[in-house]
């Protein structure tokens, strides 16, 4: 029966030994993969943020072109606003003497 329990305390010794192998090799393994983890997660934020800036600085030449253009439009607005008053002058003008010269 001796000869059985330490073959069973052989065993045990085995199997723990194995266990402990095991741990030191997971020991060794998980800084290089936090690592790398680390690494993907750092190339992520910066693919993420360079797509961020991009749409800002589309987002900003967009506003740019918008305000342009608005800005040309309002110069076209106060010229035809100016060209419609010297012309309403004129009609008028065309209108009394008209008016008076057949009167």
């Amino acid at each position: 029966m001796n000869e059985n329990r330490i073959q069973q305390v052989l065993e045990i010794e085995k199997k723990a030994q194995q266990i402990l192998d095991s741990a030191k090799r997971d020991a060794e393994r998980l800084p290089v993969l936090a690592d790398q983890e680390a690494q993907q997660l750092i190339e992520k934020a910066r693919a993420d943020a360079q797509e961020e800036a991009r749409q800002m600085i589309i987002k900003a030449q967009s506003d740019t072109e918008t305000a342009r253009i608005l800005s040309d439009a309002e110069e076209k607005t106060r010229e035809m606003e100016k060209l419609a008053t010297k012309n309403f002058d004129r009609a008028v003008a065309f209108v009394l003497e008209r008016v008076i010269g057949k009167g």
